[in-house]
């Protein structure tokens, strides 16, 4: 091995974590500087040179942000958990079937799932509309939950039976030989094994519902029920020319989806990390 091979050879982990680290800041930099406008005051904000850390750290955004979003915030968790709950209870049995069962129809409907991904949010925030008014489901949680579910459930099912296919028969037939019963194979094999699977599609159903904006601006004609998408779009064209209460109020939205997103990565890594001791 010449000199210059052994050198790329040595440098080559190096310059890729240079590569990452830059890549890294540089995504991160608006959130860097979104997170020190929030702690400067209105005058310093508007102060040239821009300062790279805030002269007198304050926190008065934050707290006038929580008083007028907390309730927006609240909403929003408990749409996000009701669309995560809902996807899980209908994908979950809805992947099992396409995965282990064998239907003559089972192409037409994953390509129907497939069809439906592709339909704009709108398009379907209209149609419901219309169909909330005369059922009530308009301004309303179960109506916002239904949704938001649209477009988790069918996103759920084509994840989760890729994850099922790859469970090996052979486990279902063991227990079948248990005496097991389907709904006993279902529970006791298939939704232990599918821990990883079912988190990552719950993540998905989360974050979609969190970030929801269209149906939350569709499907609510008063103020009984805001979203926290919602409230802060409407905060902001208030807030516009207060840039950090503007910066305060865009992190407090996404700090419980970042603290979810880390929390179910950890438990996933853990979830395959047992999966394959046990394999």
């Amino acid at each position: 091995m010449t000199a210059v091979k052994r050198f790329r050879r040595r440098a080559a982990p190096w310059l890729n974590l240079t590569a990452a680290i830059i890549i890294v800041l540089v995504l991160l930099s608006p959130l860097y500087w979104a997170a020190v406008t929030s702690l400067k005051t209105q005058n310093q904000a508007y102060a040239t040179p821009a300062a790279l850390l805030p002269p007198t750290p304050n926190f008065h955004a934050y707290a006038h942000v929580v008083q007028t979003q907390g309730h927006a915030l609240l909403t929003s968790l408990l749409i996000a958990f009701g669309t995560a709950i809902l996807t899980l209870i209908i994908a979950t049995p809805a992947a099992y079937a396409l995965a282990h069962f064998r239907f003559r129809i089972t192409g037409v409907v994953i390509l129907g799932m497939l069809a439906a991904q592709m339909v704009p949010t709108i398009v379907i925030g209209t149609s419901l509309y219309k169909t909330y008014t005369h059922t009530g489901l308009l301004n309303s949680y179960p109506g916002l939950i239904l949704a938001d579910s649209t477009y988790a459930v069918p996103f759920a099912i084509l994840v989760l039976r890729a994850f099922l296919i790859g469970i090996p028969t052979e486990l279902l037939e063991a227990a079948a030989i248990d005496g097991a019963g389907e709904l006993r194979r279902f529970f006791r094999v298939i939704i232990p094994l599918s821990k990883p699977g079912l988190l990552s599609v719950t993540l998905f159903a989360f974050l979609f519902a969190w970030g929801d904006f269209l149906f939350a601006l569709t499907l609510t004609t008063t103020s009984a029920i805001v979203p926290v998408t919602l409230s802060i779009y409407s905060y902001l064209g208030v807030s516009i020319q207060n840039w950090p209460l503007v910066m305060a109020a865009s992190l407090f939205a996404a700090v419980p989806a970042a603290v979810f997103l880390v929390v179910v990565q950890r438990v996933v890594k853990g979830g395959l990390v047992s999966t394959g001791l046990k394999g």
